[in-house]
């Protein structure tokens, strides 16, 4: 299948890679040439341009920062129109970008007027899913668009989910991030407990892992350095998933929660928690760095 391939960062670019191994033809573009370098070492086509990439194309991928970035590159900003006016009839866009479910719709909608099938299918699984194909994706959509979507997501993750119509992937995804952001808070404060008390940070690990306190940070992405590997701690907290992105996703969460009269008290208290690291210059760390502001040299 032709392919274009729309934001090439930590999650995106293994994403489009994975896709090309998997046979399909992907003409990438990204905003960075770093991040398109990367891809383009792997054997993908690089577009001039989003507008270049979608020529053709018989299913579009994005994966963006933010609600304003999909919703200016679809419906366009400033004047200038956006994509979906140089995208084809027929064709299916699959945004895994983490937005605002009101922004999924307010696109979904608009393509639809086009023509053209859109789900959201978010994700979860951090980098190191998206670089081994085994990512979660959350979709919202009609049951046809998503069996379109299907075997390129199963490309891409390991696990598929429909949650509803267009819009259900985006709340899926914010109460996900809402409790991880809680439980990797929670995580580094008991590590950080234990080694104020001696203990070995590897062995209180093995110890929650395997008890009560067991959770995916334990499990996968442990935030003190050393415990595990690959994991962002290990490397300065570069890579991963940035504390600037997490701080988005609870706010996303907050919104959500004040519209429908819902009571999300932890998931405020995070976001305050994250904001005050972000503050502190640790915006584009990984946000299991937040367990040094926690320790007595944080």
């Amino acid at each position: 299948m032709q392919i274009a391939f729309i934001g090439l960062g930590n999650m995106g670019g293994p994403m489009a890679i994975n896709l090309h191994k998997a046979g399909h033809t992907v003409k990438a573009f990204d905003l960075s040439k770093d991040a398109c370098a990367k891809v383009a070492a792997e054997g993908l086509v690089i577009a001039a341009s989003a507008e270049d990439a979608v020529q053709g194309a018989e299913a579009v991928v994005s994966m963006l920062p933010a609600s304003q970035h999909v919703e200016g590159l679809f419906l366009g900003r400033d004047g200038a129109g956006g994509l979906l006016q140089r995208i084809a009839k027929g064709v299916l866009i699959i945004d895994s970008s983490t937005i605002a479910a009101a922004t999924s719709q307010k696109v979904a909608k608009a393509a639809q007027a086009a023509g053209i099938a859109f789900i959201d299918a978010p994700v979860s699984g951090g980098t190191g899913g998206a670089v081994a194909g085994t990512l979660t994706f959350m979709v919202g959509g009609s049951d046809a668009d998503l069996e379109r979507a299907r075997p390129l997501l199963e490309k891409m993750g390991a696990n598929i989910f429909h949650a509803g119509a267009v819009g259900a992937g985006q709340t899926a995804k914010i109460c996900n991030n809402m409790l991880l952001g809680i439980l990797m808070i929670g995580t580094s404060e008991a590590i950080a407990l234990g080694v104020a008390n001696g203990l070995d940070p590897k062995v209180l690990s093995e110890i929650m892992r395997r008890s009560s306190g067991g959770n995916w940070a334990l499990e996968k992405y442990n935030p003190f350095p050393g415990v595990h590997e690959n994991a962002p701690a290990s490397k300065n907290y570069a890579g991963g998933f940035g504390t600037d992105l997490m701080l988005k996703d609870l706010g996303l969460a907050q919104e959500n929660a004040m519209a429908v009269k819902a009571s999300t008290p932890l998931g405020g208290m995070a976001r305050a928690m994250y904001a005050m690291h972000s503050i502190a210059g640790n915006g584009a760390l990984d946000f299991s760095s937040v367990i040094r502001s926690l320790q007595k040299n944080g």
